[in-house]
């Protein structure tokens, strides 16, 4: 029984040993990245005036590198995750302590500098921490994800370009200014910068390739070791080449200070924080970018789902505790993260290892920066920079359209003229106008359709389906989609003029909102101009499927009014339209069968009557509307189908009075068709009325290509005209009494 025990306790014991042993393989693996790119991050950072302080740039390192290890390794959702400073966290620390140090400078050139570069960092460490910790507890991180994509990628171009700078200066201990160019033509000084050049193609070359383990660091200890067989063959010592500035001079020991002292604190430069507020900006914007998109990265490199609010709450926690112990911002890395999950590692037992190795650098690094050279970690930061300067600005060009890529070039040389927080509100806003250009391109309209070819799903009649199929162009209906701003909403109008100009039939424009998300009050002042062009054309509209934000904005713009009906759904719309255009043609046979039997009665048969009716046009007014005035061209008569109308006369000032009145099957205006005479009276519609109109033109048109029906016609004339003297002549026989 207790061998049995004892061979179980191994079996289990044997699987966990391994991925233990795993584990620590993989996070020994990421270490050996942790440790090259943390040597070349203390160098950018703390470079030019603060070269002297670099051991405490060392110090401040591998802490961050430790703590975040911890931390993350701990509380993050991937558990195979290692973290550290980040290639483009530390060049916007580097940005950030070089703009306090030359503030300094400028108010006060004998000022140290150390204490305040260290709470400044330490500051804006804590400051990204708690930010990233309020993204993870309200969610809002995902908005980062909004930011459009030039602007994140304009962003990190600047950042290699940044680096690329700081390598320079790495390398040659100035920066790169127009005033200083004079520099760069010492022979040493070019020749540092070729060799680190040179180290930067051979990383590219080979490890950029690849990407194996320990292919970095074997091609970082070739360059160190050709750099020293160069030295001894010259006959150049270690001192000599410190002298020369081709390696770095070490540190005796690390330095390991906490900047939360009361003399430190009491004598920190207050007056420089409004200057570098971008800049403090700037790192929690590059963390908390950095962070997301590595998260993402790791996530389709692994096939593991993270949780994402998770990972800023424990990125946020570290990066607090990183501030309070004087250490910089760091994230999850998606190399390391990568390295450690492809050597085998799958527990926090890597990220505990990559964190312990951190610690235990403090002790290790200044021996290593004493034989390295200069050209060796400049190369590298050439390399990392110029790598992320063609990611963005050569292979995104691929990716984005040529307006989006222009932008993202204006955002890089804008952050580089102006710095970041300029460039990043100039970019969100190129951003949205290139957002609403392209949005603007996208059509509002799925589809159009009139009612002889889209109809309701009411069965009809033979006759009503006929009458819909001749009329049914009456019925114009739209079928919109997306968010309607400012963009699409006037296409949209431009697109409903030229409809209106293409059916001038057109009496009921249907808009179907099934699929409008939204829309702004720019969309509603386009609405207001369409039913300003349909109300001059007398056509109704027709609002269906309104969701109840549409509704409310299109209300409050007083679009909605009696004039626009607004029906819950597009087939009850249908429905109602089509009843109306029944209605209308229905009426309009049931009136040119009546005028035919009028016809009929004057001229005795159908053929005289129908050729009269296709020369005259239908005319509808209203009540009180002139129909024609004294001293016009008579070139007309009208055929008074329905309604009544009245002859009007000018009476004492500006009166009229009427001297007649005329109903329904009487004519008006035949005299004056045949003499050609100007009008002698006004006609004025008493009552809404119908009339068909007979024009000069057409009677000459009768009277010569059918002079049967002309006599007939001139027949007629002279009747009338003999009624009237009759009636003349009665009324004046009675006033004569």
């Amino acid at each position: 029984m207790v061998s049995q025990s004892a061979t179980h306790q191994s079996a289990a014991l044997g699987p966990k040993l391994r991925t233990a042993l795993n584990d620590i393989l993989g996070g020994s693996a990421a270490s050996v990245l942790t440790i090259t790119f943390g040597l070349s991050y203390s160098l950018l950072i703390f470079a030019g005036p603060l070269a002297s302080n670099l051991s405490y740039g060392v110090a401040a390192t591998f802490v961050s590198s430790a703590i975040l290890g911890l931390v993350i390794a701990l509380g993050s959702s991937l558990p195979f995750a290692i973290a550290a400073p980040d290639t483009s966290t530390a060049a916007m620390t580097g940005i950030l302590a070089s703009s306090l140090v030359e503030r300094m400078a400028a108010t006060d050139s004998s000022a140290p500098v150390l204490g305040p570069v260290l709470i400044t960092v330490s500051l804006a460490t804590i400051a990204t921490g708690i930010t990233l910790c309020g993204f993870g507890m309200t969610r809002m991180g995902r908005a980062i994800r909004y930011v459009p994509y030039p602007v994140v990628g304009g962003f990190l171009g600047a950042t290699g370009c940044l680096i690329l700078l700081g390598a320079v200066r790495v390398i040659t201990g100035f920066r790169i200014q127009f005033t200083a160019l004079d520099r760069f033509a010492n022979v040493l000084t070019l020749s540092e910068l070729a060799a680190a050049c040179a180290m930067a193609l051979v990383l590219y070359l080979t490890w950029h390739r690849t990407r194996t383990p320990f292919g970095l660091p074997a091609i970082l200890i070739g360059g160190v070791i050709a750099a020293h067989a160069a030295f001894w063959l010259a006959g150049i010592s270690l001192a000599q080449a410190q002298a020369a500035g081709w390696t770095f001079t070490p540190p005796p020991h690390v330095h390991f200070m906490l900047p939360w002292n009361a003399h430190e604190t009491g004598r920190y430069p207050w007056y420089a924080l409004p200057d570098i507020a971008g800049n403090l900006v700037a790192v929690i914007f590059v963390t908390a970018s950095t962070t997301l998109f590595n998260t993402t990265g790791i996530e389709v490199a692994v096939h593991r789902e993270a949780n994402l609010e998770r990972e800023l709450n424990t990125t946020g926690l570290a990066n607090v505790l990183s501030g309070v112990f004087g250490g910089y911002t760091g994230c999850i890395s998606v190399s390391r993260s990568v390295l450690n999950f492809n050597s085998g590692g799958s527990g926090r037992l890597s990220g505990l290892t990559a964190a312990a190795i951190s610690i235990l650098m403090l002790a290790f690094a200044p021996s290593l920066l004493g034989y390295m050279p200069k050209f060796v970690l400049g190369g590298l930061l050439i390399y990392l920079g110029a790598d992320q300067l063609h990611r963005w600005i050569v292979q995104s060009r691929r990716r984005l359209s040529l307006s989006e890529y222009l932008s993202l070039l204006a955002i890089i040389v804008i952050i580089l003229q102006w710095g970041f927080i300029a460039g990043i509100l100039i970019g969100v806003v190129i951003g949205c106008a290139t957002f609403a250009l392209s949005a603007a391109r996208i059509d509002s309209i799925k589809y159009g359709f009139d009612g002889s070819e889209y109809r309701s799903s009411l069965d009809r009649s033979r006759d009503d389906l006929a009458v819909l199929a001749t009329h049914g162009a009456a019925i114009q209906g739209l079928n919109l989609q997306s968010y309607l701003f400012f963009g699409s909403a006037n296409r949209l109008y431009q697109h409903v003029k030229a409809l209106l100009q293409r059916h001038p039939e057109c009496r009921f424009l249907v808009f179907d909102f099934k699929l409008v998300t939204g829309i702004d009050s720019s969309a509603a002042y386009s609405f207001a101009q369409i039913k300003r062009t349909a109300y001059d054309r007398g056509i109704r509209l027709v609002l269906t499927h309104l969701p109840p934000a549409v509704e409310k904005t299109l209300r409050s713009s007083e679009f909605i009014s009696r004039e626009v009906s607004v029906v819950p759904e597009l087939d009850h719309a249908l429905e109602w339209c089509e009843n109306e255009v029944i209605a209308q043609h229905q009426g309009l046979e049931q009136e040119e069968a009546s005028l035919r039997d009028w016809f009929i009665r004057l001229f005795d048969t159908e053929r005289d009557a129908a050729e009269l009716i296709r020369r005259c046009q239908r005319l509808e007014v209203a009540a009180g509307d002139i129909i024609v005035r004294a001293g016009e061209a008579a070139d007309s008569m009208h055929f008074i189908l329905d309604g009544r109308v009245g002859i009007m006369v000018p009476a004492d000032g500006d009166r009229t009075t009427r001297v007649r009145s005329l109903g329904r099957y009487t004519t008006i205006g035949e005299m004056g068709l045949v003499s050609q005479t100007p009008r002698s009276a006004t006609i004025q519609a008493e009552i809404a009325s119908i009339l068909y109109v007979l024009r000069a033109d057409q009677f000459e048109a009768i009277m010569t290509g059918d002079p049967a029906l002309g006599r007939k016609l001139l027949t007629y004339f002279v009747s009338v005209m003999a009624e009237r003297l009759t009636f003349a002549n009665r009324t004046i026989a009675v006033l004569r009494r």
